[in-house]
C-alpha cells in the first residue's frame, strides 16, 4: 500500500473512536447518551435539509464537511459539557492539541484541509461557521426536548446558560434561533428547565 492511502486509513481507523466519546446529551427516546459521531451525522443531515433557512447563501457541502470533523478533537481532548465552565478554561489548549495530532495523521495536504475547516469553525466568522454553530446548539436542544429534558433536569440547567450559549446562534440563523427560543420557553414552563 502506498504511504498516502496508508495514512488515509490510518487516520479513517483513528476516528471510529469518536464512537465512544459520550455526550451529557440524550437521545430521543432517553434511553442512553449519545455520541460525538452520532452527533455529527445527525447535525450533517440537518445542514442540508436546512440550509434554507441560513441567513446566508451557503456552501452546504462545505458545511457539512466542517460539521462532520467539528468534533473529531473530542477524541483526545474529551467531549466538554456546554455548562461545565471548569472544564472550559483548558477545552482551547486541549482541542488544539488534539487537532495538531489527529489532523497530521493525514497526509499533508489533506491534514492541513481538515484543520482549516476546523478553525474556521472555532473562529464562527464565516457564513458557513455561523450556521454550523446554530446546528451544534439546535441539536441538543431538540434532544433535549424529545426527552423530556432528562439531561437538563440531571445537571440543573438554568435559562440563563443556555441563553448564552445561544448567543451565537442567531448570527447563522434567526428562523432557528426563534425556534430554539420556543422550545427554551416551553421547557422552563414545564419545569425541565430552572428558570433564572
Amino acid at each position: 500500500m502506498d504511504e498516502r492511502l496508508e495514512q488515509q486509513i490510518d487516520f479513517i481507523r483513528e476516528i471510529d473512536k469518536a464512537k465512544s466519546i459520550w455526550r451529557q446529551t440524550y437521545i430521543s427516546d432517553g434511553t442512553r447518551r449519545e455520541n460525538d459521531a452520532e452527533h455529527s451525522w445527525h447535525m450533517a443531515v440537518m445542514a442540508f435539509l436546512l440550509s434554507e433557512h441560513a441567513n446566508s447563501d451557503i456552501d452546504v457541502l462545505k458545511t457539512i464537511k466542517m460539521i462532520l470533523i467539528h468534533d473529531i478533537v473530542e477524541i483526545d481532548a474529551g467531549d466538554t459539557y456546554a455548562y461545565d465552565e471548569k472544564a472550559h478554561e483548558t477545552k482551547k489548549e486541549r482541542e488544539c492539541a488534539a487537532a495538531d495530532r489527529l489532523f497530521g495523521i493525514l497526509p499533508k495536504d489533506q491534514g492541513e484541509l481538515l484543520l482549516s475547516l476546523w478553525d474556521e469553525f472555532e473562529a464562527n466568522e464565516t457564513p458557513e461557521a455561523r450556521f454550523a454553530h446554530s446546528l451544534d446548539n439546535l441539536q441538543p436542544i431538540l434532544l433535549n426536548d424529545a426527552s423530556d429534558g432528562l439531561a437538563w433536569r440531571e445537571h440543573g440547567v438554568h435559562s440563563s446558560q443556555i441563553y448564552k450559549r445561544n448567543e451565537i446562534t442567531e448570527l447563522g440563523s434567526k428562523t432557528l434561533w426563534n425556534y430554539v427560543d420556543g422550545l427554551i420557553k416551553k421547557n422552563m414552563d414545564t419545569g425541565n428547565i430552572i428558570r433564572g
